[in-house]
């Protein structure tokens, strides 16, 4: 790393800071190169972080099952002894090459100096789906993530939405809340019908073709909300917490305009993990390519060949195999 009046240069950035982002500043640095970390989100861990933190994760080699904050604390783990850089809560606004390199521009300002950026921003920016009832209440007794189990102990939480997250999240409140109901506006669930047979062994109340329609406080606080229940009468029920889980919109942003090959929101790369444009590479949800599946472990691998390709093309000299890490002192 290195900085002149105004720029910040490094031998990488990497734009998206979740899993695969992550393992791929850990792999810069096992490769002896200096990187920064750009993420829009306040916190490191992508849609793992925002969304599932506290959901168990069971498709990651070595881990039986890995509680999803606890998997981003040890790909931060991993990475730190190689000191990234971790610009959080920008935005890459601008990418531009100059001879040798690329420059990318932050919101505000910023001008960050690479060898070689490496995007791995998932599905991109993600803006939750709105629950109408609840305009205004969000933060003041409506979520649209649970960051933490605990916050919500002994409460009474009503789940909306019929999707996986909707699901997961009754499932994961079920044994620390005072109650879990959830409503959906239709009779058919989006989930699978594992987690759905799961939720109603235990017992959880699940009314369908609902809609919530009102938020009622007592002195200021979120103590109930009123349901429709189709073809009957309204209904309150008791809600310390409404857990808005209706989806969400996605989009790349300003990477749409760096001049990429996209496709429903994906950038072609190829074996490499090497896009179109010169020094320009991306791995994980974001990267496309024949037969590809999206997988957190599809994305550590990609990461590390794109990361090992990179070296290669920084210096020519390198070799692209860089030796097992276990020999590394």
């Amino acid at each position: 790393m290195s900085e002149s009046a105004g720029e910040t240069s490094y031998d990488l950035v990497i734009i998206g800071a979740g899993p695969t982002g992550l393992f791929a500043a850990y792999y810069a640095g096992f490769r002896g190169l200096s990187m920064a970390v750009v993420d829009s989100l306040p916190e490191a861990g992508g849609q793992v972080t925002a969304m599932y933190p506290e959901k168990m994760i069971y498709d990651v080699g070595g881990f039986a099952e890995v509680r999803g904050r606890d998997l981003v604390r040890g790909l931060l783990d991993q990475a730190a002894p190689f000191k990234p850089a971790y610009l959080l809560g920008r935005k890459a606004e601008k990418l531009e090459s100059v001879e040798g390199g690329v420059t990318i521009t932050l919101d505000g300002g910023q001008v960050l100096c690479a060898g070689a950026v490496l995007i791995t921003a998932g599905i991109g920016e993600f803006t939750p789906r709105p629950l109408p009832a609840g305009d205004g209440w969000l933060g003041r007794g409506m979520v649209h993530f649970v960051p933490s189990l605990k916050a919500h102990e002994g409460q009474h939480v009503v789940v909306v939405g019929g999707g996986d997250s909707a699901f997961d999240w009754v499932l994961a409140l079920h044994p620390v809340a005072a109650s879990v109901t959830l409503v959906h506006r239709r009779a058919k669930f989006r989930a699978a019908e594992s987690i759905v047979r799961q939720a109603r062994e235990l017992g959880v109340r699940i009314v369908t073709d609902a809609e919530v329609t009102r938020f009622l406080d007592r002195d200021g606080t979120l103590a109930e909300v009123e349901i429709q229940v189709k073809g009957a009468e309204p209904e309150i029920l008791r809600a310390d917490t409404v857990v808005a889980a209706l989806g969400f919109t996605a989009d790349l942003g300003p990477i749409e305009s760096w001049g990429l090959q996209i496709d429903h929101r994906a950038i072609a790369v190829d074996s490499t993990m090497a896009t179109p444009r010169e020094r320009v590479y991306a791995a994980g949800d974001v990267a496309a390519y024949p037969g590809k599946v999206k997988l957190i472990a599809t994305g550590f691998g990609e990461a590390a060949t794109a990361v090992n390709n990179i070296a290669v093309m920084l210096d020519p000299d390198a070799h692209l195999f860089p030796g097992h890490s276990s020999n590394a002192e």
